[in-house]
């Protein structure tokens, strides 16, 4: 290797391997799927960084910038789950690949400080020279993270042409054209016609304005997050240089208060070095700063300095390893900004149909042509001029244009969140609203979700008895009135570790107040035992004689918490120690105390503290006693918890609390054996009253709800009895074990899917899984899990399996729903298909989350009902706008060109039945409450249960469709019958008409006839709007009027407002000569009406068939 190929290396780049395994991939996929190779892609519904087309701001703010310390963590905590899943795989050989490598690939941490020197070509001493500067800042840019990639003229050219908006615009041009130089004379109604399509162009452009927001929403903040100017050495010297100068290789010095502008490794560090990281990973105690490598996954390793994060104590010396957007926070606020990409599964519904809608336009339109080519030009050129050829494709185009949609789609959407809202239920996504209607799972977590999380402590043991809490109170208040030697009391042992292992604080200002309420700061298991040791005692008075050295959080890897504490007066000794022991402890020894999970620290422990308070050795009869007991408050639906504690002489402590990595781990090590069990307590959460019936209505709903928490197995089954989630008994509860190894057939489930809980031949399976299971699963067996159990709890899970079991469930077809409330819980959150956070929860959980339940998890199911009827409601829109607006509008056209009839319908009325009498209509059937089956169907499935299928095409144009247009062409050419105009004069008359009628009474009778089928249609209109209303139940059942869960009176505005624009159009004399509209006779306002009654009543028969016989054909045909 040169000298020049050592001065310049690639930054981040490590030495090549033999072999490595599948990298992590920093993009928005289910890096699970390499795992599970065999599965067929799911159908794509998933959720980017960003916010599209259908999004609403962020609840946190009404401006288009949202706090980087609630977004960043989120993509912090996925990509180290992935990292730590990575490194679990590495075992699978790398592919090839190209570019630099990711941030799983790193070595920067793991090498040592020799040999990073060598690689970056730097020193301690010296630093970088000025030429190596100039190098790599060619090399590799400035320190500055880059702005998001903007597409404003794309995006505003899209807001133009996106949906039916090119169509729009031809149209108007070729009526344009049509108009002038074509026309000879120029018709007035051709420019009235071209003026009113542009004008619906620029409205649906204004539009999609309105319901899209910019996708980058971090970027703007986050560069007032880096430092401006930082402490160097270069050439030999100190030097202040601004951030964005800074380049691999520098040497970086750092005190307290400094941010760090890069990524960097640590040299040099002082004892008491910490860093806070809460920017990235939302948690605000300061890490400690290390040298040496304390984690393989670069995330997670405190060696290194992320930028962005700042020291808040100490001194170091580091070198920068990664600048600009190669640093991690340069990677996560690229992800964070990334912009949307594919589509919604409602936006790819709206483009299928408009997909069929523009192919068979695009078809009648080929035919228009070909038959005026081949046919019309040269039989009869009198009848359609290129003009008029113009203007009779434009009217195919606009007859079959919903113009309404896209105002109806945006109105639906925005108020079917508004009326969640009004429900507790806030939707941050409009998208959010119609995905929940396809949710088939959600993972709910338990504590505080489908429990109080009003935490009691009921039963402790002591010795190898248990007593209640009250019971616990009065032996202890008798034993003080009884003796004196306190020491030999083994409840005040257990009331001391319980108030001194505890992260809770009694707040000052309810002091006062009787003990069950004062309010404590802290998590609830924390609150009930602190609450606990103070129904015993003061523990203000106990936390006077102890001083905290070392404090080791809960966290749910680990499941314990550690306290370590140096005696800071006698009387404390009194309390906390048995006899025996308190007399060898003296001043400079500590007391560790620990409080966890039972499976985790009973093999830790050695001896346990006997009823008298005497410390006795843990033999095998107490550790089976004990793991009875524990077993059996744990399948009441009780969370146990083990408090013991350990005395350590001075002499075997070698490290000082100040230098904390080194007495961190010396602490981690004591904890590991020797342990003297002071007693278990028990602690009830009952589940939330109504959480049951929402189970119960769920599962109606053909939705599964897995149970997700980290309580233990035993705990977590019987609380997920209590709620409903397991009906089965415990007999016919499986494990891991009932799940098949060998190859899954999936044919053997299709017959009976597990969402029809109203199948008779479905079988209610259980099944019980802890974290440790998750681990060891292969691929056949989530197989066999999805398909084969609907009542399924995971306990002891960790926040990286919660994510798991997000993919997994997603890569077998599944759309899936998770709840959670921490901050470890955004990676999950953001996974999912919908993320549900609870009111109450941490910052980043809500703003990762799709949607936030105000209140409590039973919104959740008005939250279903919802999202189902607004798919509903969208289908009823469609299948309103289609008849008039689309297949009626559409002969005319047909006749016209084949059969040589005057088009009977002007190309303008069309433009006014899509636009003004049908839009409104349209909208109001967004204010359709939920039918009273809703909850009663299965999930609906994405990619199968389209927003327009073919049984929604046969209502629309195959039964109400041709009976409007039969109705509307038999008023029309009646009335002409009636004027002295027979039909038989016009049928394959291509404007031949008999001498013995006149041209221009023939032309204002046919203006009239055109009003009339106008008339027509609008006035059926309006009982097709009454019939569309529900699918499957009657008007009776589900009346507009009377009944206040069904009722919508936006529908007889919308029915008015129909009518005013009707009047306005063709009886308003100054637009009658130019638009060719005219009054109309009084009887065809009324026979329409009796038309569209029989639209209603033939509906109406229609939906009684499907309700009577929903598997006959007519079931079959109901859409």
């Amino acid at each position: 290797m040169t000298a020049q190929e050592i001065e310049e290396p690639a930054q981040d780049e490590p030495p090549e391997q033999t072999s490595r395994p599948d990298r992590v991939r920093f993009r928005d996929v289910d890096l699970e799927a390499g795992r599970a190779g065999a599965l067929t892609a799911r159908p794509s519904l998933h959720r980017n960084v960003s916010h599209g087309s259908l999004s609403i701001r962020s609840i946190h703010s009404n401006t288009g910038a949202i706090d980087p310390s609630a977004a960043l963590p989120i993509q912090y905590r996925t990509l180290s789950i992935d990292i730590d899943d990575y490194n679990r795989r590495n075992e699978v050989n790398k592919k090839a690949q190209k570019g630099a490598p990711d941030l799983a690939d790193l070595e920067w941490h793991t090498i040592p400080v020799d040999e990073l020197l060598r690689r970056l070509s730097t020193s301690l001493e010296y630093g970088l020279s000025q030429d190596q500067v100039a190098k790599r800042t060619a090399q590799h840019g400035k320190n500055t993270p880059s702005p998001p990639e903007s597409h404003r003229i794309k995006e505003f050219i899209g807001y133009f042409f996106k949906g039916f908006g090119s169509v729009l615009l031809v149209g108007a041009i070729l009526v344009f054209i049509a108009w002038r130089p074509l026309g000879n004379p120029p018709a007035a109604a051709n420019l009235a016609l071209a003026i009113v399509l542009l004008a619906v162009f620029f409205i649906q452009a204004a539009f999609n304005m309105w319901q899209d927001w910019s996708s980058s929403r971090v970027m703007a903040s986050i560069k007032t997050m880096l430092p401006e100017e930082c402490l160097l050495i270069r050439d030999g010297v100190q030097v202040s240089v601004m951030a964005a100068e800074i380049v691999p290789g520098d040497v970086l010095l750092i005190k307290a208060g400094n941010k760090l502008p890069a990524d960097v490794r640590f040299t040099q560090v002082s004892s008491d070095a910490r860093f806070d990281r809460g920017i990235l990973t939302g948690e605000s105690v300061p890490l400690t700063a290390t040298v040496d490598a304390t984690e393989n996954n670069y995330l997670e390793t405190k060696n290194v300095g992320l930028q962005g994060t700042h020291c808040s104590s100490g001194t170091c010396t580091g070198i920068v390893v990664s600048t600009g957007n190669r640093t991690v926070f340069g990677r996560i606020a690229k992800l964070t900004n990334e912009p949307k990409k594919g589509l919604t599964t409602l936006e790819r519904e709206v483009f299928n149909f408009v997909m069929i809608i523009c192919s068979i336009m695009f078809v009648m339109i080929v035919l228009v042509v070909t038959l005026w080519a081949a046919w019309l030009r040269k039989e009869h050129p009198d009848w359609i001029n290129v003009p008029t050829l113009i203007v009779s494709c434009v009217s195919v185009a606009i007859a079959f244009i919903p113009e309404g949609l896209p105002v109806a789609l945006t109105a639906s959407l925005t108020i079917s969140a508004n009326m969640m809202r009004k429900n507790k239920v806030l939707c941050k996504s409009l998208k959010t609203v119609e995905t929940l209607g396809a949710v088939s799972i959600i993972c709910s977590d338990k504590t505080g979700t489908l429990t109080e999380n009003k935490m009691v402590v009921t039963d402790c043991l002591i010795g190898l008895s248990f007593l209640s809490a009250t019971s616990t109170r009065d032996t202890l208040i008798a034993d003080r009135n009884t003796s004196h030697d306190l020491a030999s009391n083994a409840i005040e042992q257990l009331r001391s570790v319980a108030g001194l292992c505890n992260a809770g604080e009694f707040d000052a200002a309810t002091r006062s107040l009787p003990l069950e309420q004062q309010k404590i700061h802290g998590d609830a298991t924390d609150q009930a035992i602190l609450r606990f040791a103070e129904l015993l005692g003061s523990v203000s008075d106990l936390k006077r004689c102890w001083r905290t050295k070392f404090n080791l959080a809960f966290n749910s890897k680990n499941k314990f918490m550690i306290r370590v504490f140096g005696l800071t007066h006698p009387d404390g000794l009194e309390t906390v120690l048995s006899r025996g022991v308190a007399a060898i402890f003296e001043p400079g020894d500590m007391l560790l105390t620990i409080k966890g999970a039972p499976e985790i620290l009973l093999d830790r422990c050695t001896n346990y503290t006997g009823s008298s308070g005497a410390t006795m050795t843990l033999n095998a009869a107490a550790r089976e006693k004990i793991d009875r007991i524990k077993d059996e408050w744990s399948s009441q639906g009780r969370r146990v918890l083990l408090l013991a504690h350990k005395a350590i002489s001075r002499s075997c402590i070698k490290s000082s609390p100040l230098s904390s990595s080194a007495f961190e781990n010396e602490m981690m090590e004591q904890a590991r054996s020797g342990l003297t069990l002071v007693g278990l307590v028990a602690i009830a959460d009952p589940p939330r009253r109504e959480i049951p019936e929402v189970i119960s209505t769920l599962r109606q709903a053909g939705i599964r709800i897995f149970m997700v928490t980290g309580d233990f197995a035993l705990t977590a089954q019987a609380i997920a009895r209590e709620c409903g989630i397991i009906t089965n008994p415990n007999a016919k509860v499986d494990s891991a074990s009932a799940l098949s190894r060998d190859d899954f057939d999936r044919r053997k489930h299709e017959s009976t899917p597990l969402s029809d809980e109203n199948s008779e031949e479905t079988p209610t399976t259980s099944i019980v899984l802890t974290g440790s299971d998750l681990i060891t699963l292969s691929p056949t067996q989530w197989d066999d899990l999805v398909a084969s159990y609907n009542e399924v709890v995971f306990a002891r899970t960790t926040p990286e399996q919660k994510l798991l079991i997000v993919r997994e469930l997603q890569a077998r077809h599944n759309i899936v729903g998770m709840t959670g409330d921490g901050v470890n819980d955004a990676p999950a959150l953001r996974a999912a298909d919908i993320g549900i956070a609870v009111g109450g929860g941490s910052d980043i959980a809500t703003e990762a989350a799709d949607m936030v339940l105000l209140e409590s998890f039973a919104s959740v199911v008005e939250a279903v009902r919802y999202g189902r009827m607004m798919f509903d409601n969208l289908k009823k829109t469609i299948a309103y706008l289609l008849p008039a607006g689309s297949f009626s509008e559409f002969w005319p056209v047909m006749t016209n060109v084949c059969f040589g009839l005057p088009q009977i319908l002007s190309s303008f009325l069309m433009i006014v039945i899509c636009c003004f009498t049908d839009c409104l209509a349209a909208t109001a059937l967004a204010y359709e409450s939920p039918e009273a089956d809703v909850l009663l169907r299965p999930p609906r499935k994405v990619g199968v249960d389209r927003l327009v299928d073919w049984r929604l095409i046969v209502q629309s144009y195959g039964i109400v469709g041709m009976f409007e247009t039969v109705c509307s062409f038999a008023m029309s050419y009646w009335y002409l019958e009636r004027r002295g105009i027979p039909f038989t004069a016009l049928w394959f008359s291509f404007g031949q008409l008999p001498s013995d009628i006149d041209p221009d009474y023939y032309a204002a009778r046919l203006n009239e006839a055109s009003s009339i089928y106008f008339v027509t249609l609008v006035v059926m209109q309006w009982f097709n709007l009454l019939a569309v209303r529900t699918r499957r139940l009657s008007i009776i059942q589900h009346p507009p009027v009377g009944k206040k869960s069904t009722q919508n009176y936006y529908l007889f505005p919308a029915i008015l407002f129909a009518l005013v624009m009707a009047f306005f159009w063709l009886y308003i004399p100054t637009f009658q000569p130019t638009l060719g509209t005219t009054p109309v006779p009084v009887e065809h306002w009324f026979l329409p009406a009796a038309l569209g009654l029989g639209v209603l009543l033939f509906d109406e028969v229609r939906k009684s068939a499907v309700r009577k016989w929903p598997c006959s054909w007519v079931g079959r045909l109901a859409w």
